[in-house]
């Protein structure tokens, strides 16, 4: 079988990394026509990826159903596929997913760290570089980790990291040729120990007042709070210049929208350029709730391509959601029935990635409003939770079925 450079921009005959040219044969007919992958397991041997992550990509990329047999090495994308489109969308992947972000070389181990997110650990150069989270894989990667997959994580004794990553890197459990046996016996109990549950994130809700009269005080401080500002000030961001002492940047920004809320995409970035909050997480907050009213649902198509604008990290994604929040919670509580329709048209603009959907939605916060009003914004949010995780969850068992 042809062996082609892993790296397809290389030219040089002599390029050292290689992997197998990749086949299709299409098979079936009608609505049961499909493409199959018969050299995928040695593709995925060849870039030290398991094989069902190229061919999830190619589902993602091309907007099929994919299904992967890793048993008997069958890998099936729905529809009729050239090989040479598939060869294309792989150097996709191999960019993306393989190589090192600094050196470009496909030596590269996957490291998944304590915050959910995953980076390429180069073997040549020693950097470490981010993949790009949004894409819809990431998804299928956390929950499909690789068998040989490293963790990020710090130990009190100097080498014992390294030298369990190196365990991890070949393939050899934890603890075997260097913990002794109640060691070992330890962390086998630990992995069967069951997940805690969801909960809240404070831990001295105890303490918290709950009677309908500290209820709707809290109700009329947090609207009362909306028209003073349009932005909560508790991250990891530098205050404004002006302190506590007036209106802060985010706040005249919001007001120069509010006063002309005719204003083009271009200019309403403009005037957060002039105020200095362009390409800052707390802007998508003040703009989700000056350019949006209770016509939201119909609003956000045509506001789409401006909020893509501000919307470019899992930071400013989260940022987006607590700007609706506030916006239904607050705002507009009539619009409480129309939140699965809005998250679906943002998941479907590409604005929110599944992930951060599904974290934002997994409990209540009073990050952005009071926690009894995030508890009803995610309770109401609930029909597109469901419908987004069963229809991952049956993408998974077709595949299992196959």
């Amino acid at each position: 079988m042809a062996a082609i450079n892993i790296r397809s921009d290389v030219k040089d005959s002599f390029y050292r990394y290689k992997m197998p040219r990749l086949v299709a044969k299409v098979e079936g007919k009608g609505n049961g026509i499909k493409t199959v992958i018969p050299n995928m397991a040695d593709i995925g041997k060849s870039l030290s990826r398991p094989a069902m992550y190229p061919c999830k990509y190619f589902g993602c990329e091309l907007g099929a159903q994919t299904k992967h047999d890793t048993k008997n090495d069958r890998y099936i994308v729905n529809g009729a596929h050239d090989a040479q489109k598939l060869q294309q969308l792989l150097d996709g992947f191999i960019s993306r997913f393989v190589l090192c972000g600094s050196c470009k070389n496909p030596e590269t181990d996957l490291v998944f760290t304590k915050d959910e997110s995953i980076v390429r650990d180069c073997k040549a150069c020693g950097q470490r570089t981010d993949i790009d989270m949004r894409h819809r894989l990431v998804t299928f990667i956390l929950k499909n980790p690789p068998p040989t997959a490293k963790k990020s994580r710090k130990s009190k004794k100097g080498g014992s990291e390294n030298a369990s990553e190196a365990g991890d890197a070949n393939g050899v459990a934890d603890g075997d040729g260097s913990d002794d046996e109640l060691t070992r016996r330890i962390r086998e109990e630990a992995a069967a120990l069951p997940d805690a549950p969801l909960h809240d994130d404070d831990d001295d809700d105890w303490a918290v007042d709950v009677s309908e009269e500290a209820q709707a005080r809290r109700m009329r401080e947090i609207e009362s709070s909306l028209n003073t500002t349009l932005v909560l000030g508790d991250d990891d961001e530098d205050e404004d210049e002006n302190g506590d002492s007036g209106p802060t940047a985010y706040d005249k920004f919001g007001e120069a929208i509010e006063k002309n809320i005719d204003m083009s995409d271009a200019e309403i970035i403009a005037k957060a350029k002039e105020f200095g909050v362009f390409g800052k997480h707390r802007a998508v907050i003040v703009l989700v709730q000056v350019i949006f009213t209770d016509k939201m649902v119909q609003q956000i198509r045509k506001r789409s391509a401006l909020l893509k604008q501000f919307v470019k990290t899992e930071k400013d994604q989260k940022s987006l959601l607590g700007g609706i929040e506030r916006l239904v919670g607050i705002k507009y509580p009539n619009m409480m029935s129309k939140v699965p329709a809005v998250l679906k048209i943002l998941y479907d603009d590409d604005l929110v990635d599944e992930a951060v959907v599904l974290k934002w939605g997994a409990r209540a916060s009073k990050r952005y409003v009071d926690k009894d009003v995030s508890k009803k914004v995610k309770a109401a949010a609930e029909p597109f939770l469901t419908w987004l995780q069963e229809a991952d969850e049956e993408t998974e068992e077709e595949s299992d079925e196959e």
